[in-house]
């Protein structure tokens, strides 16, 4: 028993530098900027669930944010997306909070009015080119999920008759 505690002990020991050599993590500055470019000029395409309705058929949505900037206070970032809903089509800045576990972003909404659309709750993950979260709007919610690609720069803006939440 005591050969099989030393040995261990040996390997912890041995292993030591090898945790010690962890690479270093981005600033926030540098979080900061990441985040800044992934989001500015990029259509989240993806799919969202209305919660206690059937999830097999899922529906698709899009969202096109042109660009996205801190701002000195807060949390808060300048969020500017096109946002496309019925007889709507407009260009809307929003001031959002962006939190931070680590360094993943969360989008987060709390009780945030959008012009024409109403008031929403949510929380957004971003990571790694995809998004994913949840989505509450009054009695109704769900979940958000899908991929981030850039816009494409030869296109001035997304065609009239895409699917846009």
């Amino acid at each position: 028993m005591k050969s099989l505690a030393l040995s261990l002990l040996t390997v912890l020991l041995a292993a030591a530098p090898v945790w010690a050599e962890a690479p270093a993590k981005p600033d926030q500055a540098e979080l900061f900027q990441q985040f800044e470019k992934t989001l500015s000029g990029a259509r989240l395409v993806g799919n969202f669930t209305v919660t206690g309705k059937d999830t097999d058929k899922l529906r698709k949505e899009e969202y096109v944010i042109t660009s996205v900037t801190k701002l000195d206070e807060g949390d808060y970032w300048l969020f500017k997306a096109r946002i496309k809903y019925g007889e709507h089509d407009l260009e809307v800045p929003m001031p959002l909070q962006v939190k931070w576990a680590g360094d993943t972003p969360v989008i987060t909404l709390d009780e945030v009015k959008i012009p024409g659309l109403g008031t929403f709750n949510s929380r957004v993950v971003i990571e790694n080119g995809k998004y994913a979260g949840t989505w509450t709007h009054g009695k109704v919610g769900g979940h958000l999920f899908g991929v981030i690609v850039p816009l494409d720069e030869n296109k001035e803006k997304p065609a009239k008759d895409s699917e846009t939440n």
